[in-house]
């Protein structure tokens, strides 16, 4: 289950975000549920014998389905999944290319004047996806050249991908219980579960979010351990070092109202109304 999270990313590009957002994203994990749970159970099911399908190792999806299921039927398959992956990496491309130009209003990335910028034809941050899209394909492409300690790096890449992904979400969610009932969060959204709802499930994901980072940096993936502590080093780094008397920060105050004004005079300038 991922990817849920990227109507949030588009909330600027969306009518009525306060309310429609979150409904899509809890809708997107219900039905994501729902769904990848029967195919997994029926698949699970038609494995003729676990012992044989344990030795397959990361083949046993295409073996199982070799030994049970007609070659018709296995392609149409395939091509549903093979349909639901792609869905999956375009809203993936959506959330980060929509973080590059969140980020870069900010000013927080090199090159943050021309990622910033909203296509008048489009009304889309062009250069922002063209930027997320094709870092991504090379990253692929690279991992899949490197091998570490007879690990695939692509391997390695994905568990990376799974423990930040997580990561990023864990966080948010710990510093949104730390300030839900203070002033900076007194009351929610049109659309919530309420408070106690909330924290349960926070507290819930949480949890599953620290299995997650476990099970991902198991054998062969523990180079992913070392990887994530060097990034964490490298960024500190970074961080102390460069980024921290330049990088400003979300803005604050009366510099929201100014970037408020500002995203209401481009809407204007392309014609939007405003929601």
């Amino acid at each position: 289950i991922t990817g849920y999270d990227a109507s949030a990313h588009t909330s600027e590009e969306t009518i009525k975000a306060a309310s429609s957002v979150p409904r899509a994203m809890v809708m997107s994990v219900i039905w994501s549920a729902v769904f990848g749970y029967l195919f997994l159970a029926a698949f699970v099911l038609m494995i003729p014998n676990m012992d044989d399908a344990a030795k397959q190792g990361w083949n046993v999806f295409f073996w199982a389905f070799d030994q049970r299921v007609s070659p018709g039927l296995k392609e149409f398959v395939y091509l549903v999944v093979f349909i639901a992956q792609l869905l999956c990496g375009l809203a993936t491309v959506t959330s980060a290319s929509r973080m590059i130009f969140a980020f870069s209003r900010d000013g927080g990335l090199p090159g943050s004047s021309a990622l910033a910028k909203v296509s008048p034809t489009y009304r889309t941050p062009v250069a922002a996806i063209w930027t997320a899209s094709i870092l991504s394909v090379l990253f692929v492409w690279g991992s899949t050249l490197v091998s570490v300690a007879g690990t695939s790096a692509y391997t390695i890449v994905v568990s990376c991908t799974v423990i930040f992904l997580f990561l990023s979400f864990t966080v948010p969610i710990v510093l949104g219980m730390l300030a839900w009932g203070t002033p900076k969060w007194d009351k929610m959204g049109p659309w919530n579960m309420g408070r106690g709802v909330f924290m349960l499930f926070a507290f819930l994901s949480i949890v599953s979010m620290i299995l997650i980072f476990i099970i991902g940096i198991q054998p062969p993936n523990d180079w992913a351990l070392y990887i994530t502590v060097g990034f964490f080093i490298l960024t500190a780094i970074v961080w102390f070092a460069f980024e921290r008397n330049r990088f400003q920060g979300p803005p604050l105050g009366d510099i929201i109202a100014a970037r408020q004004a500002a995203i209401k005079a481009a809407e204007q300038a392309v014609g939007e109304s405003g929601h």
